[in-house]
This record gives structure tokens, sequence and C-alpha cells, in this order.
């Protein structure tokens, strides 16, 4: 059951992978890239350490694979306000598509 479990993981952390590295090469603001990196990519290593766990099922293991969780999202958090710091202060050009009072009403 728990091999089941892993390899219904590791694919889909490797599809949420895949996901993150088309929404960087899709999305046109590097603020925006920026979110789809670090969300998606703490996601889909989460995923893949979480079936090591599983797979594996000891104590010491798991308590590796929730420590390097936690590694993951407060990296990920602190690395994702820096890079938009330090775009938005070195006047990096922002996607303008969107009117910015918001959507018009015609009539």
């Amino acid at each position: 059951m728990s091999d089941t479990i892993a390899g219904l993981l590791i694919p889909l952390g490797g599809a949420f992978g895949v996901i993150g590295a088309l929404g960087l090469l899709r999305m046109p603001d590097i603020l925006i890239r920026m979110h789809a990196s670090t969300k998606i990519g703490t996601l889909s290593s989460g995923l893949v350490v979480t079936a090591a766990a599983v797979h594996f099922g000891d104590a010491g293991t798991s308590l590796r694979v929730v420590l390097i969780v936690l590694f993951l999202l407060l990296t990920a958090l602190i690395a994702a306000h820096m890079i938009g710091r330090a775009a938005v202060a070195s006047g990096v050009l922002l996607w303008r598509g969107a009117d910015a009072s918001g959507p018009r009403e015609d009539g």
C-alpha cells in the first residue's frame, strides 16, 4: 500500500514541477514568475520527499521529511520576498495587462 501511495506522489510532484516550469515560461512579469516558481517548486519538492517518507516509513525519515518541508516553506517565502523587493527597487518593468484602477464599466 505504501508503495502505491509513494508511486502516486512522485509523478504528482513531477507534474507540478512541469507546471511550475511552464509558469516560468508563460507568465509576463518577474513578480508573477516568482510566485509560480516558489509556490509550485515548494509543492512539488514537498510531494517527492513525502513519497520518500511514505516509502521508507520509519520515524527518522519522517522527521527529516518534516524538517525539509519546513525549511523549504520558510526559505521559499523569504526568497520570494527578497526577489520581489530587489525587482521593484531595481526598476524592473512590471506587467500592465489590466488597468490599475480596476475593471471598467461600459455605459
